[in-house]
């Protein structure tokens, strides 16, 4: 009887203090979400196909700005393997492909609401809008690009991105992520890691265009 009420005492200490550090680390995402401006950092992509169990992976610097509480830019310069360009801003996205002068423009249309969720996640996002997309559960404690994190486990709630599960690590100082894993059917993942970061650095929106070369093709997929 004893020992019965003493796990009990203990999984409830327990759960208390699991729940006391997730409300904590919402709360750090809170109050940087209201500063949130803009962003920049180095990123290291890598991309895990289940099936026949290989990596492959990608580096180069990442942009965001946040210019309107409901207007997102994003400029990616992939560097290595292979170079690529990629900018986003809520309506549209253009891929520029240097070695072969294309540039490729998708509109957004429909998606908008979840392509700014799925590419944003944490990044001037509350609490609020993490639970209006996502079941959160606390996940644990981890270092990461030499931060202390703490990890958040979301179950996407219906959605149209065909996520399983996102996993974020959320810096203990600064309160956005330095990492993020995205879970896809069939035991697929990509895993993002940034370093480097610098928080609301003021960028200007021209530094979040494309910088395609003269006579570069442009092509509509969708149409």
């Amino acid at each position: 009887m004893l020992r019965a009420v003493w796990i009990g005492v203990l999984g409830s200490t327990f759960a208390l203090a699991a729940g006391g550090e997730l409300e904590a680390t919402l709360a750090r995402m809170d109050r940087a979400a209201i500063t949130f401006k803009d962003f920049s950092a180095d990123i290291n992509r890598t991309h895990h196909v289940a099936v026949i169990d290989e990596n492959s992976g990608d580096s180069g610097t990442i942009l965001m700005k946040r210019p309107k509480p409901h207007e997102l830019l994003m400029f990616v310069d992939i560097k290595m393997p292979d170079p690529m360009q990629v900018a986003y801003d809520s309506h549209k996205a253009e891929i520029y492909y240097p070695n072969s002068k294309t540039e490729q423009v998708y509109e957004v249309g429909a998606y908008k609401k979840q392509a700014d969720q799925l590419l944003f996640l944490g990044f001037g996002t509350t609490s609020k809008d993490l639970a209006s997309g996502y079941t959160v559960v606390l996940g644990g404690s981890d270092m990461v690009s030499g931060q202390k994190t703490t990890r958040l486990d979301l179950t996407p709630k219906p959605n149209e991105m065909h996520l399983t599960k996102v996993e974020l690590w959320i810096s203990d100082e600064s309160g956005i992520p330095v990492q993020q894993k995205f879970y896809f059917p069939g035991g697929e993942y990509n895993l993002v890691t940034y370093s480097n970061i610098k928080l609301n650095p003021n960028l200007p929106d021209s530094a979040l265009k494309l910088k395609v070369a003269p006579g570069t093709k442009i092509e509509h997929p969708q149409k």
